[in-house]
């Protein structure tokens, strides 16, 4: 008889019940423990849509909800997955129960290292000043601050790693890391082929993402066909590899996932949030946050959006005169007044074969140079910026993250690269959108000015593979 009282449900509007386990022998350690852990109960107070939930009402969800989802799809991908992977590397692989235990605490733990507004910190404090982000910052925290819980882990609701065994920290950092060119030869294989499933085209990640922010965004309430890409998923010789008959579920997730980062992450309104949150984050670096938070991890455990909203929003009343004007700034911003709004907004699709570099649009500081020189005199030092947001459909083919996944085809019964798939490769290889913001109280001949110089630069609206948003 199934011993219910080991583990427990949550209810995700996402994927119904989700099980995990609460109570373990002792000496063992349990899901909950590091669910209930402060590295993992922190993750409450970071949004999954780091500022976009002040364009889209109902997307309040946070990262806690979303690497739970993740472990939960863990779960769902080594249930089908397993026995491939096992035959593939001729039995030289560990148990079912400490791969999929292995799998859902990489999924859980994969964004343990953000910060406030998750990828914009990233982008604006960790990368320029430290040299890193989330996920090297969160393959710290696991070896070093979760190391022990993880070792003490030793069952999942579906399975039970073997006596013999215990779960690797460092082999969690391996999955949760991007890959390093020519990294392979120094993890196992059964490691390598796992890692598929949390950088390539489809992962435990981005397929909870894409469902849970097209959910509570209002995109839509089934966005693709977990369950069909799934079910044809399956490992091969090559790497993950997707059946004929499960190409239409992939493409269909790759569209609703690039049809997000245009409707709701790259939306014109979120970026100019972000862009008034670049200006904050630049002046306000140095009050923010300490230093290094490899230096200060204790402090970090604690930095959350809620800690530098609730921060900032006392600024205002500061003695200090600098501090005062900041915070008059970090006010507005909760006020949602933004500094910036968009006057111009295109976008470029690059297509196999064509060249992204050559574009215009490849610089931001290169187009604002050749903008405000076609400007007329007098608006040339309008106050401008200038936003490239880029979404990638398919990987580089020359990245690491590239050559992960691959297609079967029954008629042969041989596996290929996917781009050999017709409907494949007439995917775009990535979009980048153009956007030119004013300040709100910019006047319409600025406007008009700056519309009429970007038309002479790439074209009218409809030309050179332009099209208005």
């Amino acid at each position: 008889m199934k011993d219910f009282n080991r583990e427990s449900l949550l209810h995700c509007p996402v994927h119904g019940y989700i099980p995990f386990t609460s109570k373990v022998p002792e000496g063992e350690v349990s899901e909950r423990q590091l669910l209930d852990s402060p590295w993992l109960q922190r993750l409450r107070q970071i949004h999954q849509l780091q500022t976009a939930w002040w364009v889209y009402p109902s997307a309040e969800h946070t990262r806690f909800q979303h690497v739970v989802g993740a472990m939960h799809m863990a779960s769902r991908a080594v249930d089908g997955l397993y026995p491939s992977l096992r035959e593939v590397c001729k039995g030289d692989v560990p148990s079912r129960g400490y791969v999929e235990c292995l799998a859902r605490m990489a999924a859980l733990l994969h964004d343990v290292g953000h910060g406030p507004f998750g990828h914009f910190f990233d982008a604006h404090f960790l990368k320029p000043h430290f040299g890193l982000n989330h996920e090297t910052l969160g393959a710290h925290i696991i070896e070093h601050e979760l190391g022990d819980l993880l070792r003490g882990v030793r069952q999942c609701p579906n399975t039970r790693i073997v006596e013999s065994a215990t779960l690797d920290p460092r082999q969690v950092c391996t999955l949760i890391t991007r890959p390093k060119s020519h990294d392979a030869d120094q993890h196992p294989r059964w490691l390598i082929l796992l890692r598929s499933l949390f950088c390539g085209l489809y992962t435990v990640d981005n397929m909870d993402f894409v469902l849970r922010d097209a959910y509570m965004s209002g995109y839509s309430p089934r966005a693709y066909d977990l369950d069909r890409l799934l079910r044809y998923s399956f490992f091969s010789e090559r790497g993950l590899t997707i059946h004929q008959k499960g190409i239409n579920a992939l493409l269909k997730f790759m569209q609703t996932k690039s049809e997000l980062f245009r409707a709701v992450y790259f939306h014109r309104t979120v970026r100019a949030i972000d862009k008034t949150l670049e200006g904050l984050f630049r002046d306000s670096r140095e009050l923010l946050f300490p230093g290094n938070p490899l230096e200060h991890l204790n402090d970090y455990r604690g930095f959350t959006e809620w800690s530098l909203l609730i921060d900032v929003s006392r600024w205002s009343r500061s003695d200090d005169d600098r501090t005062r004007e900041l915070g008059e700034r970090w006010d507005r911003l909760l006020e949602r007044q933004v500094d910036w709004i968009c006057v111009e907004d295109r976008n470029q699709t690059i297509r196999e074969g064509e060249s992204e570099q050559t574009s215009i649009f490849a610089d931001e500081t290169v187009l604002e140079q050749v903008l405000r020189s076609t400007l007329p005199l007098g608006v040339q030092d309008v106050p401008m910026q200038i936003d490239l947001p880029r979404h990638i459909y398919r990987p580089d083919a020359l990245a690491a993250t590239a050559g992960q996944n691959f297609q079967f085809n029954p008629a042969t019964g041989k596996v290929y690269p996917l781009t050999d798939d017709q409907l494949f490769r007439q995917l775009p290889l990535a979009h980048r959108a153009c956007r030119i913001y004013l300040k709100k109280d910019h006047t319409p001949e600025q406007a008009s000015a700056v519309g009429a110089a970007l038309d002479a630069i790439v074209g009218s609206r409809g030309e050179d593979d332009l099209t208005n948003m």
